[in-house]
């Protein structure tokens, strides 16, 4: 009768022990902080957070998971931030009443660079898929527009 009981309270005794590791250890204590942080869509605090978890146990695989998709997540930030930064310039030089050949260039020369860049830019299946949208539809915007100006 008392081995029919033993062997559930020694399980539950070993989740228990793991769950409070789990919750003391600091490393995993950053981690879930950063995944967090990632969560909120701060991935620099995110990557921040989890590169120092990583670094006090690198067998932390949630920090290095967290790592991996703040990277991934800071590249198409950057990769937005870069279009919508072209996409202004480019708003200003149409501005004008005549786009005189150096603008034409110079406008093609962005919209080559940010249809370039985004094939570097490497989805996940954990990648926000806010991110990935917004970054295919000005990908979709500049190839269209560098369609229109090498005509």
């Amino acid at each position: 009768m008392k081995t029919r009981y033993l062997f559930p309270l020694i399980a539950v005794g070993f989740v228990s022990i793991m769950g409070i590791y789990f919750l003391v250890n600091p490393s995993y204590e950053r981690s879930i902080q950063a995944k967090y942080y990632y969560e909120m869509g701060e991935y620099k605090e995110a990557y921040s957070l989890a590169k120092e978890a990583f670094g006090l146990d690198v067998y932390n695989r949630m920090a290095a998971t967290v790592m991996a998709q703040s990277t991934t997540s800071l590249k198409y930030v950057a990769y937005i931030e870069q279009a919508q930064s072209f996409l202004a310039q480019i708003n200003s030089i149409a501005e004008k009443e005549s786009i005189s050949s150096a603008d034409r260039a110079r406008i093609r020369l962005m919209s080559e660079i940010v249809t370039d860049s985004y094939v570097k830019l490497a989805p996940s299946i954990i990648t926000d898929s806010e991110l990935v949208d917004q970054a295919k539809k000005y990908h979709d915007d500049f190839e269209q527009l560098l369609e229109k100006v090498t005509r």
